[in-house]
């Protein structure tokens, strides 16, 4: 199966008039979502900031030399968790650089010591320690995976994750942001877009624009994600995520993507991917909070009461209670739901293992979104 797609030709996303795109969008929205907008109260672990990848746009990503480079050990884990779960967060988000391991002796080193020989397997064993010793639901971002890899943390996540962030296979070339970055060559990524739908594995994906793709190749993504979520149903959301300056990395002077560019990326996002997608962009943006509602998102994805955003530091999480009140002012109620979507929740849907479906079904109201909301301050 050629799973990289001819460019399609789509003016009207690129340069129809913004307004009508984003009223379109809206409306798919609206009929298929309602005026419901959800997060995803969580709490965030950065299991390694190693990484073998040299992302130009990474800041999370520390070098094994640096005094920072670290991998957390399974009480500073367990610590994270247990905080989550007094500030009643229902999801556990690991995220992790991609095999280290395979790069640097010092990773391998590290993870010998911990008694492990892959990043994969010790994540999984940390899944499964927070599955016992709390009540959260672990959701990985691994970056890409091995059908084996998939079959070893498929019984201990609720999901799984990993932004495709674009198709363009110019931005692997020397002197742009993904050149010697393996686990960044679009196939690769792709690959496991198809691996995790064929192993029913409810996905997360998006991405990431504003890096020196065109606009073309941003919608040719968007088909990518939409192409594999017709073989197998399995995007249960897909993140706009635009790049941001930071003063650490190789693109420090890079432009970042202005607002308009973002809108029209939102909106092109809602038409074209099927309307069961959850469609979602960074909520840690406030005074863009209304114009992305506009553009048609339903969900603020992930926020936490306990950990800072370490993939964009320099951005607080937003007050759940202010978050509500700019969706109220949209005509939108905000809603708790849990790092599994309510379709995914269905009995016999197949899509999560049945030890974890039990769990997830016992936080979830009828409609399938969390039965305690917390930001609300109720219980429903």
């Amino acid at each position: 199966m050629n799973i990289l797609l001819k460019k399609p030709s789509e003016s009207w996303a690129a340069a129809g008039d913004l307004h009508d795109l984003m009223a379109r969008a809206r409306q798919i929205r609206d009929a298929h979502w309602g005026r419901t907008v959800t997060y995803s109260r969580k709490a965030f672990v950065p299991l390694t900031n190693m990484c073998r990848d040299t992302c130009g746009y990474c800041t999370f990503v520390k070098h094994p030399d640096s005094p920072e480079a670290n991998i957390m050990t399974p009480e500073q884990v367990l610590a994270t968790a247990r905080r989550g779960e007094r500030e009643g967060c229902k999801e556990l988000l690991f995220s992790l650089g991609e095999k280290p391991e395979l790069r640097y002796e010092k990773a391998r080193k590290a993870l010998e010591r911990l008694g492990y020989s892959s990043l994969t397997a010790y994540l999984a064993e940390m899944c499964a320690l927070v599955l016992r010793e709390t009540a959260l639901l672990p959701h990985v971002n691994a970056g890409t995976l091995t059908s084996e890899e998939i079959d070893l943390l498929r019984p201990v996540s609720a999901s799984m994750g990993m932004m495709l962030e674009t198709v363009s296979r110019r931005l692997t070339r020397k002197g742009q942001p993904h050149y010697a970055c393996p686990d960044k060559v679009p196939v690769q990524r792709l690959r496991t877009l198809e691996r995790a739908g064929e192993k029913k594995v409810p996905f997360t994906t998006g991405l990431l624009i504003g890096i020196g793709e065109t606009f073309e190749e941003r919608i040719e993504a968007l088909h990518a994600i939409n192409g594999a979520h017709a073989r197998h149903g399995h995007i249960q959301e897909v993140i706009i995520q635009n790049f941001q300056r930071k003063p650490d990395i190789a693109m420090a002077n890079h432009p970042e993507p202005p607002l308009e560019d973002m809108l029209r990326t939102i909106a092109a996002a809602r038409i074209i991917l099927s309307p069961d997608i959850s469609l979602q962009a960074p909520p840690n943006l406030s005074a863009r909070h209304l114009a992305y509602l506009d553009a048609g998102i339903n969900d603020w994805g992930g926020i936490s009461p306990v950990t800072i955003d370490f993939i964009n530091p320099q951005h607080e999480w937003p007050e759940i209670r202010q978050l509500a009140a700019s969706c109220t002012q949209a005509g939108f109620q905000l809603r708790e739901r849990l790092t599994v979507y309510p379709s995914y929740l269905a009995a016999g849907s197949g899509f999560i293992d049945p030890e974890i479906l039990a769990r997830a079904s016992g936080m979830a109201q009828a409609n399938g979104l969390a039965r305690d909301q917390q930001h609300m301050g109720e219980t429903a």
